[in-house]
Parts: structure tokens; C-alpha cells; sequence
């Protein structure tokens, strides 16, 4: 297993690898449009900060990769690159897209009449770092998503980063148990998501931080912890 930063000669395959990355996953489609979804999730990081993006090859192929950012807050938030492909790919009127949406402001408005916490972009200087990880059905367990993690860990460790934070799904239990694994931590309240179904029900999002302060005893609580759960 090779793990090395993103070559624009990687592009035209890491496309196809996040089109069936998230197969078997809560999230393995969001709205039912690809590209649009690339465009939120994929191609702004091979634009912005491909120094951040790392990929996982085992025979010659890609078959994982990591997306991160060093500082969030110089980064287009989700809701902007949200809101830029929606425009772009006139989401509102294919019929896909269109019934995520209209679910997301059903579930928006459950939310506020039980007045649950809601999903936002998390923002919070000591853990200023964020990633995205996906890794193909036959790569898991092969150790590609732990080389993906470590390398990231590493470039936040050299380039000085205080602490990184990701969001995932608490009903996605095998990612939190992995996150936990590599030393990252529940953090907050556990929001409903808008308009995404899992077999037919609600999923609620998971945010999770990593400090670049953390002992090795609370890293290895951490592991015990995610080791109880398996």
C-alpha cells in the first residue's frame, strides 16, 4: 500500500473513485447527482489545497483517498460550495435533487418545532483543520484508511495545526469507531441531517476533534474505548 500526496495526473481517476468510495455507507449518495456532489466534496480540494489531499494506491490503482485543510476559515464553507453547485447544476429542477431538498426543509422544520440543535458549519479556532476520508469496498481493512490518516496527522503536526475536526454520522458506527481509534474525540450535540435517509430513516451528524496536545493516555483511552464498542 502507497500513500502519497495528489498528482493532477491523478484527477480523471480520483473522479471515478469517489463516484463508488462511499458504496454500503449512510452516505454513499447525498442528493443522487455526481457531479454536483464531486463539486462540493472533491474538486475544490484538488483546486485549493491539493498539497492536503492525499491517495491511497495498492496495485497501481487508487483506491482511497483523504481531503484536508489546514485552515477552514480561508476555505469556501460547505453551505457556499453547496450553494454554488446547486446554481450550477440547477439542482432545484431535477427531480433527484429536488426531493433531497425539499426533504431537507421538511426535516429543518420537524427539527425546530421538537427545537433540536441543527446542523452548521462547525468554526472554532483550536481545531481549525478539517478532512474528508473515503476508501474503496475492497480496500477496507487493508490498512489504506489508517496510512491516510497518519499521513494527514503528520502534515498537521509539521505544519504547527493546533487541532482538526470532521463530521461523519453516528449511525455510520465502523467510521466514529475508526476516527476514535486515530485519536479523535465525540464532540457536541448530534443534529439531525437534512434530508438524508439511511434504510429509510434519519441519521444525525457526528463532529469529532483531534488535538495536536493530546497525551498518548488519552489517545490510548480513546482506543480502549473504540475497542469496547467492536
Amino acid at each position: 500500500m502507497e500513500i502519497r500526496t495528489f498528482a493532477p495526473s491523478d484527477r480523471a481517476e480520483l473522479r471515478e473513485l469517489f463516484e463508488r468510495v462511499g458504496e454500503g455507507a449512510p452516505t454513499a449518495s447525498l442528493w443522487g447527482h455526481v457531479d454536483s456532489e464531486a463539486a462540493v466534496y472533491l474538486d475544490p480540494y484538488m483546486e485549493l489545497e491539493p498539497d492536503s489531499l492525499f491517495v491511497a494506491v495498492a496495485g497501481g490503482a487508487l483506491v482511497g483517498y483523504l481531503t484536508g485543510c489546514l485552515d477552514s476559515a480561508r476555505f469556501p464553507g460547505e453551505g457556499e460550495r453547496m450553494a454554488k453547485a446547486m446554481r450550477t447544476y440547477r439542482l432545484v429542477f431535477r427531480p433527484g435533487p429536488a426531493a433531497f431538498f425539499a426533504r431537507s426543509l421538511a426535516d429543518l422544520a420537524w427539527a425546530a418545532v421538537r427545537r433540536e440543535p441543527g446542523v452548521g458549519e462547525f468554526a472554532e479556532a483550536r481545531w481549525p483543520a478539517h478532512l474528508h476520508i473515503n476508501v474503496a469496498p475492497e480496500a477496507r481493512g487493508t490498512g489504506a484508511a489508517d496510512g491516510l490518516m497518519s499521513r494527514w496527522l503528520d502534515r498537521l503536526r509539521k505544519a504547527g495545526s493546533p487541532g482538526c475536526h470532521l463530521q461523519t454520522l453516528v449511525e455510520n458506527t465502523r467510521a466514529v469507531r475508526f476516527f476514535e481509534r486515530m485519536g479523535f474525540a465525540e464532540h457536541g450535540p448530534a443534529p439531525l441531517v437534512p434530508g438524508l435517509r439511511h434504510d429509510g430513516r434519519r441519521v444525525h451528524q457526528r463532529t469529532m476533534i483531534w488535538s495536536a496536545g493530546r497525551t498518548a493516555e488519552e489517545a490510548e483511552a480513546g482506543a480502549r474505548t473504540s475497542a469496547k464498542r467492536q
